[in-house]
C-alpha cells in the first residue's frame, strides 16, 4: 500500500470525541456495553434464524444477513473508539486507516442493498400475497444478498482508488472517532475539491438515492393498502414501522456527511454514532418486539433447552 501512495505519513491521530476524564470513562462503559449488546443480539438473531426451520422464509433469511452486517459494521469502529477513550495519543497506521475505510463502505454498501430487499420484500408480502413465495424464492434472496457484496466492494474500491494515491505530507490529525473519505481528503497536500466531488457523487448520491427510493416504496405500499381496506392502514403501518425507524436512523448521518462532504464542525462524528452503535444494537429489539414469529421461535428455544436438562438429569 505503501508503494502505491508516495506519502510522507505513516500514521494519522484521530482526536476522539470526548475531553474530560469522567467523561471517557463513563463512554467507555456505556460503548463497551452496547458493543456486547450488538454482539449477543445481532448473533442471536443470526444464528436462531439458521437453525430454527419455522424461520426459513425470505423475510428472516434476509434480516439474518442484516444481522450478520450489522455485527461487522459496528467492528470497524467501535472496539478501537472503546480502547482510545483512554488513550491520550489515538493513533492509527496508514495502513489501517486505509483498510478501516474500505470495511466501512463495503459494509455500509451491502446494508443499503439489504434494506431495499427487505423494502421489496415487504411490498410482496402486502401488496402481492398471492406470488410472494414465486417472486421471494430462494434464488431471488440469494441474488439479492450476493448484489450487496458486489455492490458494496465495487462502492467502496471506486471511491478507494482516488484516495490512495493522493499526497500526505502536512497535518495527521483527524477530527473524528474512525477514518472516512472526507476527513482524510481534507489532511491531503493537494487541492481536494474533485475528490470531494467525487465522494458526493458516489457516497453522496448512493445514500440519499437509496433512502428516498425506500421511502417512496413505503408511501407506496401504504397507500396501496390505503385503497384496498377502506382507509385503515393500521396493520400496515405497525409492519413497516419498524423499517421505517431503520432507514431513517441509518441514512441521516450518511446524508449529512457524504451529501455536504466538507465538515467543518464535528457534529458527524456525533451523528455516526448512531450508524455505527446505535442502530446495530437498536435492530434486533425493533425486528423482534413486534414479530410473533421470533417470540415462538424464542419459546421453542427455551423449551428444548430445559427438555434437554432435564433429560440429562
Amino acid at each position: 500500500m505503501n508503494g502505491l501512495n508516495q506519502s510522507v505519513l505513516s500514521e494519522f491521530m484521530l482526536l476522539g470525541i470526548a475531553s474530560s476524564w469522567e467523561t471517557k470513562v463513563f463512554l467507555m462503559l456505556i460503548f463497551s456495553l452496547i458493543y456486547l449488546g450488538i454482539i449477543l443480539g445481532n448473533l442471536f438473531i443470526f444464528f436462531l434464524v439458521i437453525f430454527d426451520s419455522h424461520l426459513h422464509s425470505p423475510m428472516y433469511f434476509l434480516l439474518a444477513n442484516l444481522s450478520f452486517i450489522d455485527v461487522g459494521f459496528a467492528s470497524t469502529t467501535v472496539p478501537k473508539m472503546i480502547r482510545d477513550l483512554l488513550n491520550e495519543n489515538k493513533i492509527i497506521s496508514f495502513q489501517s486507516c486505509m483498510t478501516q475505510i474500505c470495511f466501512i463502505h463495503i459494509m455500509g454498501g451491502v446494508e443499503m442493498v439489504l434494506l431495499i430487499a427487505m423494502a421489496f420484500d415487504r411490498y410482496t408480502a402486502i401488496c402481492k400475497p398471492l406470488h410472494y413465495l414465486n417472486i421471494m424464492n430462494p434464488k431471488t434472496c440469494v441474488s439479492f444478498v450476493i448484489a450487496g457484496w458486489v455492490i458494496g466492494v465495487i462502492h467502496a474500491m471506486s471511491q478507494f482508488a482516488f484516495i490512495i494515491n493522493l499526497p500526505f505530507c502536512g497535518p495527521n490529525k483527524v477530527d473524528s472517532f474512525y477514518c472516512d473519505f472526507p476527513r482524510i481528503i481534507k489532511l491531503a497536500c493537494t487541492d481536494g475539491a474533485k475528490f470531494e466531488f467525487i465522494i458526493a457523487a458516489n457516497s453522496g448520491f448512493m445514500s440519499m438515492g437509496t433512502f428516498f427510493l425506500l421511502i417512496l416504496s413505503y408511501v407506496f405500499i401504504l397507500v396501496t393498502v390505503w385503497k384496498r381496506s377502506s382507509g385503515d392502514l393500521s396493520k400496515a403501518f405497525v409492519t413497516l414501522s419498524a423499517h421505517i425507524t431503520v432507514v431513517v436512523l441509518f441514512f441521516t448521518p450518511c446524508m449529512f456527511l457524504y451529501v455536504w462532504p466538507f465538515p467543518t464542525s464535528s457534529i458527524d462524528k456525533y451523528l455516526f454514532i448512531v450508524d455505527f452503535a446505535i442502530t446495530p444494537v437498536l435492530n434486533p429489539a425493533i425486528y423482534t418486539l413486534r414479530n410473533k414469529d421470533i417470540k415462538m421461535a424464542i419459546k421453542r428455544l427455551f423449551v428444548f433447552r430445559a427438555c434437554s436438562l432435564v433429560s440429562s438429569l
